[in-house]
């Protein structure tokens, strides 16, 4: 409710107000002013925008998310929030292309290409520049191609780093250590070449027509551009880390993904999903650290605030200082690890308060065979649950997960425990496990 300071007439103004038959008066005798007495057109006009934008959404969603992306181009944060709209709905986002991005996102069949416009240290002119000069001449046959025909004053030498880090140059040649450490070299030859060219003082392979039958004469001059010995591409951690650095996010892979499928098993929840999760309901998730920030308590004991990250997107974590005791030598920055927590509510922002940890390559399962008559066998189900149960503990310690392998070949399932059956020691659960006539073993999750 606001108050009315003072009036003043205006005349006789055309007034549009859907919904209201009878004359009205939304001033109140205290003279304030009702707060419903917005504009229903406006409101109208919204709603009519929803369903034109959930009509799109629902029946083009690629065209839709790919003019999302193009309007965000302009900020990292909601180009990855939309990359990861896309990846829930089952559409995949390419890396940028020297030879296939446009300015803009474009979609491709039910793929999205990366704009160029999104790609960090990329200027209007450079991407302007590799456009036109991709469309008057053909594609780029390889790096020294590229840097002998785009303007280098303008196409800088950052912005053919981010190119290579962010895997723009990946179908022309893959290895991006190689082009990482052939670039100066590169750069400085297509730079001579480039002013031989406005002297006058052209080779025996410039003053070839470049027709379609030399086309092959002018790829023979290229591959005598200068080279540092031959290497071994980055590891894929830090191929991703770099590409990451460079592009704001990770597009080609995420470093999780490789142990997505194999996590899944333990059931943990996404990180997107801790808002719908109840306050200090205790779950697990696999996560990479992206960041640790250490401080010190006014008690003078350490703890530390983190940043997490999974395919589905960030989240805060905060471990106190007992647990920052226990698990400080596993809390590095892009270590994948499996996390266990409760959700924990302040200031209107969901975090995680990590009680425990572990790296993921380390984390071992209980495997136990059954056949499909024990699976069923209610008196053979109580004694197993009996001998979990005696092996569990102190839950907040059982971090070893427990699988039922029922059958056997194509017809063989996986059941996996609840964390109540999760046990502490896999040695002397085997063993009880053993006595009571079940087969079990360890195993990964990652194999190795």
């Amino acid at each position: 409710m606001v108050k009315i300071i003072s009036c003043k007439s205006l005349g006789k103004q055309p007034v549009y107000d859907i919904g209201v038959v009878e004359d009205h008066n939304f001033l109140l005798a205290n003279q304030t002013v009702a707060s419903n007495c917005f504009n229903k057109s406006h409101s109208t006009a919204y709603a009519y925008v929803t369903y034109q934008t959930a009509y799109l959404k629902a029946n083009y969603p690629v065209e839709y998310m790919t003019a999302l992306l193009t309007a965000s181009s302009d900020s990292q944060d909601k180009v990855e929030k939309y990359r990861e709209n896309c990846q829930k709905m089952g559409i995949d986002v390419e890396p940028p292309d020297i030879n296939r991005s446009q300015k803009d996102f474009t979609p491709i069949g039910d793929h999205i290409l990366f704009g160029l416009s999104a790609v960090k240290n990329l200027g209007e002119g450079a991407i302007d520049n590799i456009l036109r000069t991709r469309n008057e001449e053909g594609q780029f046959e390889s790096l020294p191609d590229f840097c002998c025909r785009v303007d280098l004053r303008v196409v800088n030498r950052r912005a053919l780093e981010t190119l290579i880090y962010c895997g723009a140059f990946d179908k022309v040649q893959s290895n991006r250590n190689q082009l990482i450490n052939d670039l100066d070299l590169v750069i400085s030859w297509a730079q001579k070449r480039a002013k031989e060219k406005e002297t006058g003082q052209l080779n025996i392979f410039d003053l070839v027509v470049n027709t379609t039958e030399n086309k092959a004469n002018n790829n023979s001059d290229f591959e005598q551009a200068p080279s540092s010995p031959p290497m071994a591409d980055f590891p894929l951690p830090k191929r991703l880390k770099l590409e990451k650095e460079h592009l704001g996010f990770y597009v080609s892979e995420h470093p999780l993904q490789s142990v997505k499928k194999a996590a899944q098993i333990l059931s943990p929840i996404n990180l997107s999903e801790l808002e719908n999760q109840k306050s200090k309901y205790r779950v697990s998730a696999v996560v990479m650290v992206n960041e640790v920030k250490k401080i010190v308590t006014k008690a003078g004991k350490d703890m530390a605030f983190l940043t997490l990250e999974d395919i589905s997107g960030q989240s805060e974590g905060v471990v106190f200082s007992d647990a920052y005791e226990r698990i400080k030598d596993l809390l590095v920055e892009d270590q994948r690890l499996i996390i266990w927590g409760k959700v924990d509510r302040r200031d209107e922002k969901v975090q995680l308060i990590v009680e425990d940890v572990e790296i993921i390559e380390d984390v071992k399962m209980l495997m136990i065979k059954l056949t499909s008559q024990q699976a069923v066998n209610q008196g053979l189900q109580q004694n197993l649950k009996r001998i979990l149960l005696q092996h569990s503990g102190d839950k907040t310690k059982a971090k070893i997960p427990v699988i039922a392998v029922i059958g056997t070949g194509n017809q063989q399932k996986f059941v996996r425990f609840g964390q109540t059956y999760w046990v502490q020691n896999e040695s002397t659960a085997i063993t009880s496990l053993e006595k009571a006539e079940f087969v079990v073993y360890s195993s990964s999750l990652i194999p190795s």
